[in-house]
């Protein structure tokens, strides 16, 4: 997959969890923020990274260096996902289902932000297990990486897409004569 140019795009970046964090030494304690930031440009491209360092605004720089080197491309059909997926990352499992046009985003949390700045605008997503932001994050993440477009299935199948459509629709009725 190519890399995709990130200088091209018009990236917003949201903060979507900010964690004081601190090391016991023998002198005393080390205080220090981690930070987790979502970029994406609202048209299918989409990262995520983590900073961490002493000051906040440090952080922040080092998360948005890390999210815009993570950036990928959301296949996405009429502004929703292209199909059901479930993901996890440690406890944190995370459904996304592809939703009529007019829902919203029905999420909540990293999630919700990290399908807005991707460009999703109907879709309908559960959180299971723990609720940590960084790990929703992380299995949304992996999750939205799970998603094929009409496009690259055809092509892996050796198909066009228009017979994959008319298989589609076969089983549909198919299906409803049965």
């Amino acid at each position: 997959m190519a890399r995709i140019n990130v200088d091209a795009l018009d990236l917003e970046e949201r903060i979507v969890r900010t964690n004081k964090v601190q090391k016991t030494h023998k002198g005393g304690r080390t205080m220090s923020w981690s930070i987790l930031i979502v970029v994406g440009d609202g048209q299918g491209h989409v990262g995520v990274g983590i900073g961490k360092a002493r000051a906040i605004p440090d952080a922040i720089r080092k998360g948005t260096e890390a999210a815009k080197k993570a950036v990928f491309r959301v296949p996405m059909v009429d502004g929703s996902i292209p199909h059901e997926v479930l993901a996890h990352h440690g406890a944190s499992e995370v459904l996304l289902k592809p939703a009529a046009d007019g829902t919203g985003v029905v999420a909540g949390g990293a999630v919700r932000v990290l399908l807005e700045l991707a460009g999703v605008r109907n879709v309908l997503a559960k959180s299971i297990g723990a609720n940590n932001p960084v790990n929703n994050a992380w299995a949304c993440v992996d999750a939205l990486k799970q998603l094929r477009s009409v496009e690259l299935v055809a092509s892996l199948r050796g198909k066009s897409v228009s017979e994959i459509k008319r298989g589609a629709v076969t089983t549909e009725v198919s299906d409803v004569q049965a």
